[in-house]
C-alpha cells in the first residue's frame, strides 16, 4: 500500500457519478438523504440492542455487528462522495485512495462473513434449540466475531496490496466515484493479469465458502421447519430467517455480479450503478428489513424511544 519507486502518480482525479451539473444537485440531495437514513437506522439498531436487556442474545449481538459494518463501509465512501459534488476538480491523494479502498474492503468483507455467521447462528437456534445456549455461548460469539474481522482484514490486505503494488505512471483519472479495484487496474502501466487473478481467486474462494455456509445452514433449517407440526411454529421459525435471507441475497448478488463477472462484460456505467447499490442502498436497507420483519426489534425500538422521551421531558 505504499508508493515506493514504482509509481509517479501522487494523486488521483475522481470523475464522480456524473458530470451533468443539474443532475449532480439532484443526486447530492438523494444520496445525502440515503446516507442520513442509513446512519440513523444502523445507529438506532446498535443503541437499541445495547440498551434493551431482552436483546442481549447471540442473534442480536451479530445483528449489532452487522449494523456496525454497514455504518462503517458506507461512511468510508459516502461523505467523500457527497463533498465531491461541490468540487470542480475532485482529488484524492495516492495514500488516501489506498486507505479508502482498504477500509472499504475491510468492512465489506466483514459484512459478508458476518452474514455467514448469522446463518450458522440461525441453524443452531432452529435445528438444535435445546443446545443453543450451550453452543452459542458468549465466548463462542466473541471468537466468531474475531474470526470475521480477522478474515476481513486479511481479505482487504490482499485486495489493497494487489492493487497498489502495481505501478501508476501515466493517467490518474479514476472514472468512478471512489477508489475501486477495476477502474484503478485500468490506470496501471503494467500487466494486471496476476493481480486480477489473485483478487478473483480470493473473492471466489472466500465468497464460495461463505455462500456454502449460508446454503448448508438454510438447507438444514428448511428441512427442520418442515418437521414442525404447528403452522404457527413454522411461521415463527421462517420469519426469523426471512429477513436474513433477503439481506444475504442483496449483498452476495451485487458483490458476485461486481467482481466475478467476465471482463468482456465490464461497463463503467453499469459498474457505477451497482456500486451505488452496495455502497449506499444495502447499508440503508439492511436495518429497515430487520426492523420491518422482526417484531422483537420493533417493540424494543419503541421501548427505547419511550425511555428517551421520558428522560427528555
Amino acid at each position: 500500500m505504499t508508493q515506493g519507486n514504482k509509481s509517479s502518480v501522487r494523486e488521483f482525479v475522481i470523475m464522480g457519478i456524473t458530470t451533468d451539473p443539474q443532475l449532480q444537485h439532484i443526486l447530492f440531495v438523494v444520496f445525502l438523504l440515503i446516507y442520513l437514513v442509513s446512519v440513523a437506522c444502523n445507529t438506532s439498531i446498535m443503541l437499541t440492542i445495547l440498551i434493551i436487556n431482552d436483546l442481549h442474545s447471540p442473534m442480536y449481538y451479530f445483528l449489532c455487528s452487522l449494523s456496525f459494518s454497514d455504518l462503517c463501509y458506507s461512511t468510508v465512501i459516502s461523505p467523500k462522495m457527497l463533498f465531491d459534488f461541490f468540487l470542480e476538480r475532485k482529488l484524492i491523494s495516492f495514500i488516501g485512495c489506498a486507505l479508502q479502498l482498504y477500509f472499504f474492503a475491510v468492512f465489506a468483507s466483514t459484512e459478508g462473513y458476518m452474514l455467514s455467521t448469522m446463518a450458522y447462528d440461525r441453524y443452531v437456534a432452529i435445528c438444535h434449540p435445546l443446545l443453543y445456549v450451550i453452543i452459542m455461548n458468549g465466548r463462542k460469539c466473541v471468537i466468531l466475531t474475531l474470526i470475521v474481522y480477522i478474515g476481513g482484514l486479511c481479505t482487504a490486505g490482499i485486495h489493497a496490496s494487489c492493487t497498489f503494488s502495481l505501478p501508476f505512471c501515466g493517467p490518474n483519472v479514476i472514472n468512478h466515484f471512489y477508489c475501486d479495484i477495476p477502474p484503478l487496474m485500468e490506470l496501471s502501466c503494467a500487466d494486471t493479469y496476476m493481480s486480477k487473478t489473485i483478487i478473483f481467486g480470493v473473492v471466489f474462494c472466500f465468497g464460495l465458502f461463505s455462500a456454502i455456509v449460508v446454503l448448508a445452514s438454510y438447507m438444514y433449517i428448511f428441512f427442520t421447519i418442515l418437521t414442525i407440526r404447528s403452522s404457527e411454529g413454522r411461521h415463527k421459525a421462517f420469519s426469523t430467517c426471512s429477513s436474513h435471507l433477503l439481506c444475504v441475497a442483496l449483498f452476495y448478488g451485487t458483490v458476485f455480479f461486481m467482481y466475478l463477472r467476465p471482463a468482456s462484460n465490464y461497463s463503467i456505467t453499469q459498474d457505477k450503478i451497482v456500486s451505488v447499490f452496495y455502497t449506499m442502498i444495502i447499508p440503508m436497507m439492511n436495518p429497515i428489513i430487520y426492523c420491518l420483519r422482526n417484531k422483537e426489534v420493533k417493540e424494543a425500538m419503541k421501548s427505547c424511544i419511550s425511555r428517551l422521551l421520558v428522560h427528555i421531558y
